[in-house]
């Protein structure tokens, strides 16, 4: 999973609730690395793990025949109470690290293959993430 080697601060101020109405974002919108691609259309936060499942999910279906790259980085830490715990007695302890995207960001690209299985393993991906996703390709 990724996470960052050091952080400035353990823990963050929670940030808006409502990323719903959150403005498309500005930077990596466009495909940079690869000819496919998978676009997220919805406001929100991916986690580590989610982001790691959907790694797996594509480059298992990938193979040794195309390259993948990962165009976000989990740095925002995000914290828990244990289970069963009151109100109150402070804010819990870091369980991981997470990015907050908006929508329009590219999260993965994908080269090196024919465009059938691109869409499969982009679409596969797609499926393992919280968020409304599209695939994209070079046009």
């Amino acid at each position: 999973m990724l996470f960052p080697k050091k952080v400035k601060y353990r823990k963050w101020q929670t940030g808006r609730k409502d990323m719903a109405s959150a403005k498309p974002d500005t930077r990596g919108t466009t495909l940079a690395y690869g000819s496919f691609g998978i676009k997220v259309t919805a406001a929100g936060r991916i986690r580590s793990n989610q982001l790691e499942a959907a790694r797996k999910a594509m480059s298992r279906h990938l193979t040794k025949t195309g390259k993948a790259w990962t165009r976000i980085f989990p740095d925002r830490p995000y914290t828990a109470k244990p289970a069963e715990v009151g109100m109150g007695k402070g804010k819990g302890d870091p369980q991981g690290f997470c990015m907050e995207v908006r929508p329009g960001r590219v999260i993965f690209e994908v080269d090196g293959m024919d465009e059938a299985t691109a869409r499969e393993a982009l679409r596969k991906a797609g499926t393992k993430l919280p968020l409304k996703t599209r695939i994209i390709s070079r046009a």
